[in-house]
Order: C-alpha cells, then structure tokens, then sequence
C-alpha cells in the first residue's frame, strides 16, 4: 500500500516547476466574475486590513513565531511513528484548547516508522577520507562490514541505462545531476536505488538535491520498486560528490567503504482537525494545512514548522477577532507527509463522500519567508476568483497568482479529485539550502515574515470562506 503511495508522490513531485504566472487585470477574468462579484471581493479590503493590523501591530504580533520556537525548542525533529511526534500533536490540541477553540478531533492511521542507525562512509581509494551522508528514507542496511566497492558516476539515467549492466553491476553507483529545480532534480534520490539496482549495482549514492551547500547532506524519501532487490542509498554532499567526479573524470579508481544501519515498521498516528464553524454553511469547508512530521534531522521548523503553526494560526485569530465566515475554515495538521504523504491519503479516503463540501483547500509546506502570493490549482473560474482576491494584497506585496496544476504536496491529493487549491507562493529562494538537513532550525525563520504569513494566509482563507459564492471545482 505504501509502496504504492510512493509511486504516485513521484508523480506530483515531479510535475513541479510547470506553473505559470496569471497577467494582472486579465479582460478575462473580468467579463467571467462580473461587476458584482468583484464588488463583493473589493469590499473585503477593510477586513483585510484588520487582520494585519492585528497580527503585525496587535496582540497577535510576533505570537507565530513565538509559539513555532517554543514548540520546535520543546520536541525538535518530529519522525513519522515516533512517540515524540505523538506527543508534539497532543501539545498541538492542547495550545488550540487554550485559545478558547474545542472543536478538534483527531483520526488515526498507521503511518511508517524508519529509523536511522549509525552511517558511515570511507572513501578508501585513491586516498582516505570520511565521507558525508544521510540515508535516504527506509534505506535498507549495508551488512555490519559494510560494503566497499569502486564507484562509477552519471549525471542521467539515460547513461545509467545505456551503459552494459557488466560495467555496473557489482559498484556502487553515484548520481551527480546538478540541481535545475527541485521537481526535476529530485527524481534521481526518488528512483536511483531501483534503477542502480537493476544494473546489478550494491549500492547508489546521490549529490545532494540542493543548489548550495556547506558541506551538508540533504535526507529524503525514495521508494524501491517492489519487485527489485533492495539496495542501501543516501545522500552525499555537493563539495564529495563534485570531489569524487573530478577524480572519476581523471581516470583514477575510486573505492568506498559505507556502512548504514536502520530498522523499519509502523506505528499508529494521527491527523489532527480543528474546525472554526461556519455561521451560514458550516458543512462547507475551507481548508488550511501544513504537516506536523519533519525528518529526523533539524528541528522541522521550516519544513514544515512554518505551515503547520500559520495554519494553526487562522482559526485562532479568526476566532480572537470575533470574524465568523459563512463557512467553516479547518485547520488540518497532516502527519506523516515526509514518508509519502500518508496523512493525505487516508484523509482523503476517509473523506471522500464529503469531498464536496470542500470549497477551497490550501497548504503551505514550501517555506515561511516574505508572502508573495498563492500557487492555485482550478478551472478558469477559480483562477479568476482567487486572482481578484489576490488584488487586495498589492500594498504587501503579495499579490501574485501563479498558475499550478499541483500546487502543494499533500493537498495535491485532494486537488486530483477536483477540489480548487493553492499553495503559499513565498520568497523562499533559499528554501532549498535548508531542506532537510540538520540546518532546519528557528535560525531559517523570522518573526516579522512569519506575521506577514500569518496574516495573509487567515485573511485569504476568511475572504474564501465568506464570500457568497463557491469556488468553482474543476471538471473531473
């Protein structure tokens, strides 16, 4: 089931980097909403401005970023099937109860539990040197010796699999792609166990999917094809990969040693839903979403600490400034999202009779930096609708509205089914320097960016949830 799961996580991942940005003031959009629905939508500008108000001047001003450090201080890394990942979302019910806000439930699931044992790598040949590394998510074990064998290098698959499987098999194979975008790039620590494998390859290492690094490793998940014999995998930083590379290039012979130990089963974890009632159609729902799991390197405080706590944070100021939409907003703290996105798969089952009282899903699991706007998912329509919205965000900079097919990870889902969605669209250019690795910290985030987030994401979630028409589903 799992394995399965992995498989169509490869999908969305990789359909990223297609989106396109929306022209402002489109004639189109226009003549599709009419003069008076864009009335309606221009007369939120004032509550907008409240909200901000509120969190960037008001009461709610630094208590994001406040809340996020005291949470990632207390758990750290939060695992998927860890019993430190159970007590972080019983902490979670626990802060939203203190708000005043009682309307929570959580559902169960069993969930992954990969755990990382001792790694090591020694580069033996043409001169000794430690290698650095972190396996790769539900990476099996080398045997206790390890393995030692020579390395051979490619950049693509296309040479992987063009070269005689006699001139693999029995080496450890290392991928070396250099980093385009993310959803290009991360297809080789995806799939590069299983296509090394097929080769006869004992093992296969990827240059770390990141476009800098100082000297750090990035972990990630990666599936093996069920019908392939596993192999152990990780990643090596961009300073050893590009090292081994050169000498490759040189003709000399290059020998590792690696060494990696894990232990893999599952555990029962939980979604955790808080619900902010609608005043005229509370079975209809806009959601907000982020995931409560992180790797087990870090803190999780960017990935996705950020997401999880804005999200936390709508219904909490919705609720503390006295503004009821006419729909319910949810809040939806998924777990398990680094493993495969198993949270949002079993909510989507569980759901799915209900699927149509989704009007709007968002998700921010890409950064916390500087608000630009929203990544959006929907028919023509929708665009329109949430594009208008969007306008009255210019005085902040974010009113930018990019065209996404598959927007986000987890609510990319629930889109497939035809529920519109978006993403927080944010200045997170260096997103991808801290992605998970051990630099994961509060130190990636800042409190004036996390208000800014906060207020945005409440302010576009209330105008959604209020707004006397539906966003129109895509036609499925």
């Amino acid at each position: 089931m799992i394995t399965v799961y992995c498989i169509i996580v490869i999908f969305f991942i990789c359909s990223a980097g297609h989106a396109k940005y929306l022209p402002k003031n489109s004639e189109i959009c226009q003549q599709v909403l009419g003069n008076e629905l864009l009335s309606e939508i221009s007369s939120y500008k004032n509550v907008k401005e409240e909200i901000f108000k509120y969190v960037t001047e008001g009461n709610f001003k630094g208590k994001t970023y406040n809340e996020l450090a005291k949470f990632v201080d207390k758990f750290g890394a939060r695992p998927s099937g860890s019993e430190i990942l159970e007590d972080s979302i019983d902490y979670m019910i626990q802060l939203t109860r203190d708000e005043g806000i009682n309307d929570i439930s959580t559902e169960e699931l069993e969930v992954p539990h990969w755990v990382r044992g001792n790694e090591v790598i020694t580069m033996l040949k043409p001169r000794v040197k430690n290698i650095d590394l972190l396996g790769l998510g539900r990476s099996v074990s080398t045997p206790e010796d390890g393995i030692t064998a020579e390395v051979i290098v490619f950049s693509n698959f296309e040479k992987l699999e063009a070269t005689p499987i006699d001139d693999i098999k029995g080496k450890i194979v290392l991928y070396d792609p250099p980093f385009t975008t993310y959803g290009e790039t991360v297809i080789y620590r995806l799939r590069g166990a299983t296509k090394a494998a097929e080769k006869g390859a004992l093992a296969a290492l990827v240059r770390s999917i990141t476009p800098f690094s100082i000297n750090s490793p990035h972990t990630g998940s990666q599936t093996y094809d069920g019908n392939i014999t596993k192999i152990p995998t990780a990643a090596i930083t961009l300073e050893d990969t590009d090292l081994i590379r050169r000498l490759y290039n040189r003709g000399e012979t290059v020998v590792l040693n690696i060494k990696m130990s894990s232990s893999y089963d599952t555990k029962i974890s939980r979604n955790t839903i808080i619900d902010l009632k609608g005043i005229e159609k509370p079975e209809k729902l806009v959601i907000v979403s982020g995931h409560i799991d992180s790797w087990d390197v870090g803190q999780g405080a960017m990935d996705d600490g950020g997401g999880l706590f804005i999200s936390w944070a709508a219904p909490v100021i919705l609720k503390n400034m006295n503004l009821r939409p006419k729909r319910t907003i949810r809040s939806i703290f998924w777990t398990a999202e680094e493993l495969g996105l198993i949270g949002a798969y079993a909510y989507e089952e569980k759901h799915r009779n209900e699927s149509s009282n989704i009007n709007f899903i968002m998700e921010s699991d890409e950064g916390t930096f500087a608000p630009l706007g929203l990544a959006v998912a929907g028919n023509q329509e929708a665009r329109c609708i949430i594009g208008e919205i969007l306008n009255l965000f210019t005085s902040v900079n974010a009113s930018t509205l990019v065209e996404d097919d598959s927007p986000g990870s987890d609510i990319n889902i629930i889109i497939q089914t035809g529920v519109p969605g978006a993403s927080l669209h944010n200045a997170n250019e260096r997103y991808f320097w801290f992605h998970h690795t051990a630099g994961d910290t509060m130190n990636v985030e800042d409190l004036k960016e996390l208000d800014l987030c906060a207020a945005f994401w409440t302010a576009v979630a209330y105008i959604i949830a209020d707004l006397s028409v539906d966003i129109p589903r895509y036609i499925k």
